[in-house]
């Protein structure tokens, strides 16, 4: 094998991630996704995701094969104290190592466990401190499962780590990374960056930003899109490149993005539209109420998950029923009798009247028709009206949504924010957008 090809080998690692719960779909695998996040900002690609049962032969069978193609494999899953905890009795015998029993570790959970319980260690519990002769612990601050690190002959190796989220997490970041970054010695990594928008469909952003597509490959920053109900994220991504130089391209692509695709960008990274709105509305020591018709409370959560809203949203009113927004909200009936409860004279008097019962300074509200049934043909499946009333200026603007039910009121609820943080943003009006129609 060329010097080239070992390189590649030591920087590359095959993920596997294991237990029946993942083939069924009962959790989803979020460990992976980590995995490939947290080893690229080290250089290290993976080049391979497999998920198997728990399956003595399954698991042996995958991480074999796993290591004819690669020098690392993790495993994420199977360390647990119960009969269906398999992973390392099946690692240990593919590589020819018994099992014994680490006194040490055992005594530290049987302490954990006096102090937590004020009772003995479970029996049970006494399989995770079996470990395969000569493996290296892996210390876990997390949980009581220790990690595992075994390595053959040849120098190729295997990570064992718990399937459980948070200690899995935490023991990647603890112990697993700096050991592999030690060994790999990569000068170089992958990095990616994502620029969040909202209001536009996958189809028509792509048309709009497709010159600046090509001056971005043309830095060598491969650009992704990634549609959800919420909106479309781009992910630009480096790769195998040093650090700086990775930095350099990934923020000149980024400007590029921001220039051409700045009518729908809302945030980066992990950013929550509902937060940004909050902070947007703290700044100008603005309060919200919100009435909520067709979305039924999707917007107010969507505020109030956001630790510390209490000190912007002051509270809100579910209207689904015409009487309620009569009742709660003062909208009149013969605006209802006339143009219907979905309508702009119907939403811009919900809004105000959030504004009014509230108290706040900022009314939002929706009001539509999110199906499966409901719609006319002058009024289809997926007519949204949203309104905001800002200090008593009210706006109000129709959105043609498409989807289920679930996504018609979670695209609802979305651009219902986003229309809030363009008024507080630029203080205009908006114009009804293509982006609404899909």
């Amino acid at each position: 094998m060329s010097a080239s090809a070992d390189n590649n080998r030591s920087t590359t690692v095959e993920v596997i991630t294991i237990g029946d719960e993942l083939l069924l779909g009962f959790t989803v695998d979020t460990n992976a996704a980590h995995l490939a996040r947290a080893l690229a900002s080290i250089g290290v690609h993976i080049s391979r995701r497999t998920t198997v049962g728990d399956d003595a032969g399954a698991i042996s069978q995958a991480v074999a094969e796993a290591l004819e193609r690669s020098q690392g494999v993790i495993t994420t899953g199977g360390l647990g104290p119960t009969s269906d905890d398999l992973t390392k009795p099946s690692i240990a015998a593919l590589f020819g190592r018994e099992m014994v029993l680490d006194e040490a570790h055992l005594a530290w959970m049987d302490e954990r466990w006096r102090k937590r319980f004020n009772r003995p260690l479970p029996t049970t519990n006494r399989a995770q401190a079996m470990m395969p002769a000569g493996a290296v612990k892996l210390e876990n601050h997390h949980g009581s499962a220790p990690g595992i690190w075994l390595e053959d002959e040849r120098a190729r190796w295997v990570a064992m780590l718990p399937g459980v989220p948070r200690e899995m997490r935490g023991m990647l970041a603890d112990t697993l990374l700096p050991r592999i970054q030690e060994r790999v010695a990569a000068d170089t990594v992958v990095r990616s960056l994502t620029i969040r928008t909202t209001g536009v469909a996958e189809s028509l952003l792509a048309d709009e930003i497709v010159e600046m597509e090509r001056d971005v490959g043309g830095l060598g920053v491969a650009l992704a899109y990634l549609p959800s109900v919420s909106g479309v994220d781009l992910r630009l991504t480096v790769r195998d490149l040093a650090p700086s130089v990775a930095n350099e391209a990934l923020s000149r692509a980024a400007a590029l993005v921001r220039q051409a695709a700045s009518e729908w960008i809302y945030g980066e990274g992990e950013d929550d539209l509902a937060a940004i709105v909050l902070d947007l509305c703290r700044s100008r020591r603005l309060t919200i109420g919100v009435a909520e018709s067709c979305t039924g409370g999707l917007l107010g959560a969507r505020l109030t998950a956001i630790s510390g809203s209490s000190d912007v949203v002051l509270g809100g009113v579910i209207a689904y029923h015409n009487d309620v927004k009569r009742r709660r909200l003062g909208v009149e009936e013969s605006v209802l009798r006339e143009h219907g409860a979905v309508s702009e004279e119907v939403v811009r008097q919900m809004a105000s009247g959030a504004r009014a019962i509230t108290g706040a300074r900022v009314g939002l509200s929706i009001t539509g028709i999110a199906g499966p049934n409901g719609g006319t043909p002058e009024k289809p499946v997926g007519t949204v009206w949203m309104g905001t009333d800002v200090d008593g200026a009210v706006e109000a603007q129709v959105l043609r949504l498409w989807g289920d039910r679930h996504e018609v009121r979670e695209r609802a609820a979305q651009w219902t924010l986003d229309f809030l943080r363009r008024r507080l943003m630029d203080g205009v009006s908006l114009p009804e957008r293509q982006a609404n129609k899909a």
